[in-house]
């Protein structure tokens, strides 16, 4: 018998800082509730031109990416299916316009933060805060 190989989905996720917050949106599809822009990467696209698009599709802002913040691969971070996320941190100006299979988008800071965030955004948007405030990248690791 054949054995399927299965590998896990790649994505990015932005954090994107305006004003003086970040951007979130609103979900269309489920899972529903509120999320860092992101998504899929395309196969022939690096992570970095799917971020750039990401934003764009989701929130109607052209970004400038400043670094990479984190890799999560969690395989239970997405409930549809095994994704990784490299995570980037990147400015605009402008305000966000909620564009694609964003139902809304706003602007939010450390202790305004809608609910629900979906996935394991809680998680990544308290690393950005913890990393703009102590300005050093530690991260637990699992396992």
């Amino acid at each position: 018998m054949k054995e399927t190989h299965r590998n896990p989905v790649p994505t990015v996720d932005i954090i994107i800082e305006i004003m003086s917050g970040i951007v979130l949106v609103e979900r269309k599809n489920p899972p529903h509730g509120w999320a860092i822009p992101g998504g899929f990467v395309d196969y022939g696209e690096t992570l970095e031109d799917a971020a750039r698009r990401e934003a764009m599709e989701e929130t109607g802002l052209k970004v400038r990416l400043k670094t990479q913040l984190h890799a999560y691969s969690d395989p239970g971070r997405d409930p549809r299916f095994h994704t990784l996320s490299v995570v980037f941190v990147a400015e605009a100006d402008g305000s966000p316009v909620a564009e694609s299979d964003a139902k809304g988008a706003a602007v939010f800071g450390e202790h305004d933060l809608p609910e629900p965030l979906v996935f394991d955004h809680g998680k990544i948007v308290n690393d950005y805060f913890r990393w703009k405030r102590e300005g050093f990248r530690v991260f637990a690791l699992s396992g």
